[in-house]
């Protein structure tokens, strides 16, 4: 606590976007993992339902929201809970985790032109180039299935995590607008509940099959876990703090950890490999990060000591 005191707003957004990154590039694989127990809904529903609980004692003296900001509150939930989450775990269930943190690379490119339309930002040709430059990288990942094995389910996978990655555009320039008048944490336990509550008709569907209380094992409850208090209170809170410091066009450049966060976990735990066109895509993807890292003002790490 006595070094986050020693920094400025700019450098803990940046350490809290450097560590939400971390979080959620570990929770590809974990997820996959535990989709193999835990049907997709009502995975998506305990995870942010039983997020919400957790939050709620630190924020029940000021659950006001803005009345002008409710319905964007409304909207915003639906985008980044409702719709986002099922479309990365269905995603997930049919492609590779290592391929999800390259495709969710093409966020910046989809937040930036977001930025310009939405937010009236002013964004750095320098900047501008190097997405597009990540841009061929992230369709060769999306088109990986392809290349080497023809056409298969994985690449219906791979579209689900890129539609996924376009709700979570919509998800950064929305929480840009709201979050600078209103308390992040507040944000974040209306966004669970809002956003968990229409995902009901379809755990009540997925319990056919599945009864938590009784199918629910180890394996199920880590994945649980790990997606309750990590991926969603702390990323999600880490987040919201970022976003009223850093332009919501450059918050997708911290995206470039998720890869290596994923690999690290993907590889002894589901035993995934990486290909040649996996390399390449990955390779343009941060190439063209590198490149538009190099106007950013504030480089993800280089500022972090003052």
């Amino acid at each position: 606590m006595r070094y986050l005191n020693n920094l400025g707003n700019i450098q803990i957004s940046i350490l809290f976007l450097i560590l939400a990154n971390v979080i959620w590039g570990m929770a590809f694989p974990i997820f996959k993992w535990t989709l193999d127990v835990l049907p997709p809904f009502t995975f998506s529903f305990l995870r942010f339902y039983l997020g919400a609980l957790i939050i709620l004692p630190f924020v029940i003296k000021q659950l006001n929201v803005r009345r002008e900001d409710i319905l964007k509150l409304i909207t915003l939930s639906i985008f980044s809970i409702t719709l986002q989450i099922p479309l990365l775990f269905f995603g997930l269930k049919l492609s590779p985790s290592i391929n999800a943190p390259i495709i969710i690379a093409a966020g910046p490119i989809l937040l930036i032109f977001a930025s310009i339309i939405f937010l009236k930002e002013k964004i750095n040709l320098k900047v501008l180039f190097g997405t597009f430059i990540s841009l061929f990288g992230v369709l060769a990942i999306i088109l990986r299935p392809i290349l080497e094995n023809g056409l298969s389910g994985g690449i219906l996978g791979n579209l689900l995590i890129f539609s996924a990655t376009a709700c979570g555009v919509i998800q950064a320039v929305i929480l840009k607008k709201i979050t600078p008048k209103n308390n992040p944490l507040t944000l974040v336990f209306w966004m669970f509940l809002i956003g968990s509550l229409p995902l009901l008709p379809f755990v009540f569907w997925e319990s056919r099959n599945f009864n938590v209380w009784q199918d629910l094992n180890l394996q199920g409850a880590i994945g649980l876990l790990y997606g309750i208090v990590f991926a969603a209170v702390f990323a999600h809170f880490f987040l919201a703090y970022a976003i009223k410091y850093i332009k919501a066009s450059e918050i997708g450049i911290f995206t470039y950890v998720d890869p290596i966060a994923t690999i690290v976990v993907a590889v002894p735990l589901l035993h995934e490999t990486i290909t040649p066109a996996y390399l390449i895509g990955a390779l343009f993807v941060f190439l063209g990060i590198f490149i538009a890292e190099g106007r950013i003002h504030y480089h993800p790490f280089s500022k972090l000591r003052g």
